[in-house]
């Protein structure tokens, strides 16, 4: 079961009601927001002094509970994890930058987010905040040259979540963070007790059962588990353009659902040598080139440009491709044969990375249609998916057939296969 989420987004240039949905969800976001004393410098400065957290408690109330639905959605496999746009990991800026948000937020009284919501109820603290936050915008961005790659490279990690870091399921995960959330509410409210002065007895006791309901959704996150590769393999689906030529009238185009196995089976998803080369040269497309041979075989012999990811160390550049790529990238696999090539598109295609294709006949069929004047030494010995040819000397992409001259090459005939899928923009951030 999967909620049309992108079919609904996409129609909103059509359907005015969207709007009217997006414009609902803004306003209940700065309902709560103003509700829960957001939009008042003096409640949110008063967490630093222990004496008023109410912030800390709805802030983690709201993460815990996204948490909770989000992943739980990924266990009941209505929402793909890999498809949700997680900010990369900056270690070194991100201690750094959260240093200068802090000391912001204590003496200004706002973050970003809070400020605009202070500045449109007339607050004119809340007016003045933004106004030094556009400053400082203004500021980054005419000195943002003199530091670019150090906050760029800098103890990056890219799409790095908890799971990862501590090697532990998902659903065990998001118990231990409900827990922690849990015991900071508890704490929170002892602090509150001791330098507040608060009466903990005027409490609403529903906070109690508010926290029972998220501990038990904790633990059916757990037991609900994440779906496997392989099921989110059988799940996938391929929307295809089809034309069919007509003698007396215009083209008929269609659009067709394929399953995974489907498009290997028709192999819509290999694409020719001829089209490998030329999408180089498309400047509609990026073309990311991943020889998923061994080493040995890479250092022979390797298209120029190409990136030797073993296959079984795919795995450790899926949270690469997932967030750094142009949206217009196309990833051409390649291995000897197909044999391995296919392994990695289905590895490939399971993590939601989009815009995977196969090289049609592997390496071997490269040096077929563009090494031909080579006069490479054929291996008869050769296996499955093994290198059909002898090498000389492992002189790597400095074969001429490994760059091939594209003036010669310019009127190159094949059936094109890659339809490109844009991927979903990047979410912003900020707190409240």
């Amino acid at each position: 079961m999967n909620f049309p989420l992108p079919e609904f987004v996409a129609v909103s240039a059509s359907n005015p009601w969207t709007y009217v949905v997006f414009g609902l969800i803004g306003f209940a976001f700065g309902f709560t927001l103003e509700m829960s004393g957001f939009g008042d410098s003096r409640k949110l400065a008063a967490q630093f002094y222990f004496t008023e957290m109410t912030v800390l408690k709805v802030m983690f109330t709201a993460i815990v509970t996204a948490m909770v639905l989000l992943f739980g959605s990924v266990g009941l496999g209505i929402l793909n994890f890999n498809q949700v746009w997680v900010n990369p990991t900056y270690l070194s800026s991100g201690i750094l930058g959260g240093l200068i948000m802090g000391v912001g937020f204590i003496i200004g009284g706002f973050c970003p987010t809070t400020s605009l919501a202070s500045a449109s109820t007339g607050k004119i603290d809340g007016m003045l905040f933004m106004l030094g936050g556009f400053v400082g915008a203004f500021l980054f961005g005419e000195t943002e040259s003199l530091f670019d790659n150090w906050y760029t490279y800098s103890g990056y990690f890219g799409r790095v979540t908890l799971d990862q870091v501590f090697n532990l399921p998902l659903g065990v995960v998001v118990l231990l963070v409900v827990l922690m959330a849990l015991f900071m509410f508890w704490g929170a409210e002892q602090l509150e007790r001791i330098f507040g002065k608060k009466d903990l007895s005027k409490e609403p006791k529903m906070r109690i059962a508010g926290a029972g309901v998220l501990f038990a959704a904790a633990l059916a996150v757990v037991f609900i588990g994440s779906p496997s590769l392989t099921n989110k393999y059988n799940a996938l689906k391929f929307t295809r353009t089809e034309t069919i030529e007509q003698a007396d009238a215009d083209p008929i185009v269609n659009t067709v659902t394929y399953t995974a196995d489907e498009m290997l089976e028709n192999r819509l998803v290999f694409i020719s040598p001829a089209e490998a080369f030329a999408a180089k040269y498309n400047q509609s497309m990026n073309p990311v080139y991943i020889d998923v041979r061994p080493e040995a075989d890479y250092n022979l012999y390797h298209i120029e440009d190409a990136v030797n990811v073993p296959l079984d160390r795919l795995g450790e550049v899926v949270s690469v491709l997932l967030t750094e790529p142009p949206t217009n990238t196309v990833f051409v696999v390649m291995s000897n044969d197909e044999s391995d090539a296919v392994q990695a598109w289905k590895y490939l295609s399971a993590s939601s990375v989009l815009n995977v294709y196969i090289l049609e006949g592997g390496i071997n069929n490269w040096i077929a249609f563009f090494g031909s004047e080579e006069a490479f030494q054929p291996n008869p010995n050769a296996g499955e998916d093994e290198l059909g040819y002898i090498f000389p000397v492992a002189l790597g992409n400095r074969y001429e057939s490994c760059s091939p001259n594209p003036q010669e090459y310019e009127e190159l005939d094949f059936e094109a296969k890659i339809e490109l899928q844009l991927k979903r923009d990047k979410s912003g951030g900020g707190c409240g």
